[in-house]
């Protein structure tokens, strides 16, 4: 973590890195701060996942992909509900000043198969609210231009130092938001941007 001037500030790592639960850990930790967004997490029946459901901020619930999903959409053996992710993103309140961060996991295949979505990334990353997301470690054409961008901090997420990194983040979207990080250990709390 060292560029505050950055606002910007995505999650990556290899699937079942941590990267759900880094957020969900730092979103609790900011629940001052009123964040709004959404979560995903796997739907299992029997230790098999069966697909992922989307969580908002705020405990709202709805599934994202299935087994049992039939149509056009399709990630592997899951289908997409498209309609009902763009129904789901719509009731976000995702840039209402009283909410200065905005916390989407993940930016992935199955989400950008809507260009809804991909639209709400876009608006997110230019905005003045603080963005932190999770983003595929791989992906399409738009996935790899939101990695390449030049506004975001890409932190990488593994087994070794997921532990570590919620303290981290946490601290630095205080400073993103003008606070003062609680247990800050150095008085010169503020790192030169580069």
């Amino acid at each position: 973590m060292s560029r505050t001037d950055r606002k910007n500030i995505l999650i990556s790592g290899a699937p079942g890195s941590g990267k759900t639960t880094l957020v969900r850990t730092i979103a609790h930790h900011l629940q001052d701060l009123n964040p709004a967004g959404f979560y995903t997490a796997e739907m299992r029946s029997g230790g098999v996942r069966q697909g992922f459901e989307l969580v908002s901020l705020s405990g709202e619930r709805r599934i994202l992909s299935h087994t049992t999903i039939s149509g056009p959409h399709r990630v592997g053996k899951y289908g997409v509900d498209i309609g009902g992710f763009e129904e789901f993103c719509a009731r976000l309140p995702l840039f209402v000043p009283r909410h200065p961060l905005i916390i989407i996991d993940e930016i992935g295949k199955m989400e950008c198969m809507s260009a809804q979505f991909r639209q709400i990334v876009e608006r997110a990353l230019v905005s003045d609210t603080i963005f932190l997301g999770t983003i595929a470690l791989r992906g399409d054409r738009f996935i790899e231009s939101v990695r390449r961008r030049d506004d975001i901090e890409l932190v990488m997420v593994s087994h070794q130092n997921r532990d570590a990194l919620p303290d981290l983040i946490v601290t630095e979207i205080r400073k993103m938001a003008g606070e003062t990080a609680r247990d800050t250990s150095s008085p010169a709390g503020k790192k030169e941007s580069t």
